[in-house]
């Protein structure tokens, strides 16, 4: 047979003259190029292929060139930050050093009485004394207005007087701290430069301005005196200001009234306690370091404390002279200019204000009892 062959089924329809429905679509280099399939040849089919076509490496779609364009942005913002790292590192601007905290400078005067200390009920001292109008315990460190300074937050302001009052709180109320020997709730809120200053005053007292424990805190000796009351009364100031761009000044100027007892085991006198008061002035400084981690540095202490006799050694502890006992009559000790090492001088004062009986004083300086005469 010759030419064209009719179907089985028949001609098709709709399809006259046996045109190719398929004849107008043209398929061009281009279009076999684009192809993303291609048939395996005779010879290739002849093989091992379980597929008889396969697939060829098509153009780069929409979707890759934004994973491209997404890895490039991740590699630049890369390199941004390690470039701002390099120059935070080689800034030319030297770093300023941290400051120092130096030395603690402390003074502890002893005020010996005219007379016989007076004795009574602790409660009767204390609601009828000098000390009648003082507060109780940690209310009488009263918090003055915070204001920002030109360098310093309210924030800062405040968090630099909370430290300093829990310094005073632990170095002057805490009964632990002032018959127990317990140091530990002064010591933490040290700044670092200073700890092993503390340790020394504390561990080995010594009269050279700079190791006496009660420079430190208020501590008297377990085995002589005992609170007879533990409500101590407290009256006085806090103020601060600023001692350079980045440092805090606090000064603090409290007086502490004790009513104490002779430490004997067994009952004790309901009317053998007596008074015994400290007046402290302490200079702080706090930068913002020590602000963010709540602790500071004791810069001065000036310390009033009696009734004492002027002999008194008050450099590990206060010794105070309780109900009935009189001041001894020597004087503080001599002091030798010719003597090599660190030079000491014993100070020594006048207790005005000894008795319950007396009126307490009034008006301003009425924080500034006892007075002295040194």
């Amino acid at each position: 047979m010759t030419g064209r062959g009719e179907p089985p089924e028949g001609p098709p329809e709709n399809n006259p003259g046996w045109e190719d429905e398929y004849r107008s679509l043209v398929f061009d280099e281009s279009f076999v190029r684009a192809a993303r399939l291609q048939e395996f040849s005779a010879q290739e089919r002849m093989g091992d292929h379980a597929r008889a076509v396969r697939s060829l490496p098509g153009r780069p779609t929409a979707r890759r060139r934004r994973s491209r364009a997404g890895i490039a942005l991740v590699l630049l913002i890369v390199l941004a930050f390690a470039t701002a790292v390099y120059v935070g590192f080689r800034n030319p601007y030297p770093t300023p050093v941290g400051r120092r905290a130096e030395p603690l400078q402390s003074t502890v005067i002893p005020l010996a009485p005219q007379g016989p200390v007076p004795g009574g009920a602790a409660e009767s001292l204390l609601a009828d004394g000098p000390a009648a109008g003082h507060r109780t315990g940690a209310s009488g460190i009263n918090m003055p207005p915070v204001r920002r300074t030109k360098n310093f937050s309210d924030s800062q302001v405040t968090m630099a007087l909370t430290t300093v009052k829990d310094y005073l709180v632990g170095s002057s109320l805490d009964p632990d701290v002032l018959t127990a020997g317990v140091v530990r709730p002064v010591g933490r809120l040290l700044d670092p430069d200073q700890t092993a200053q503390f340790d020394r005053s504390m561990d080995a007292p010594a009269d050279d301005g700079e190791h006496s424990a009660t420079g430190w805190l208020v501590r008297f000796d377990p085995a002589e005196v005992a609170l007879a009351d533990t409500d101590v009364r407290v009256n006085g100031t806090l103020s601060y200001t600023e001692a350079g761009a980045d440092t805090l000044e606090v000064v603090s100027d409290h007086t502490f009234t004790y009513a104490l007892r002779p430490a004997v085991s067994g009952p004790h006198r309901a009317d053998g306690a007596s008074l015994f008061t400290v007046r402290r002035v302490l200079h702080f400084l706090l930068d913002r370091e020590d602000i963010r981690l709540h602790r500071l540095e004791v810069r001065s202490a000036y310390v009033q404390a009696g009734p004492q006799s002027c002999s008194a050694d008050t450099t590990g502890a206060l010794r105070p002279l309780l109900a009935g006992e009189r001041a001894d009559t020597r004087g503080p000790a001599g002091t030798d200019p010719y003597a090599t090492g660190v030079p000491a001088a014993t100070l020594c004062g006048t207790l005005g204000v000894s008795s319950p009986a007396q009126s307490p004083p009034r008006g301003p300086d009425a924080a500034r009892s006892p007075r002295s005469r040194p």
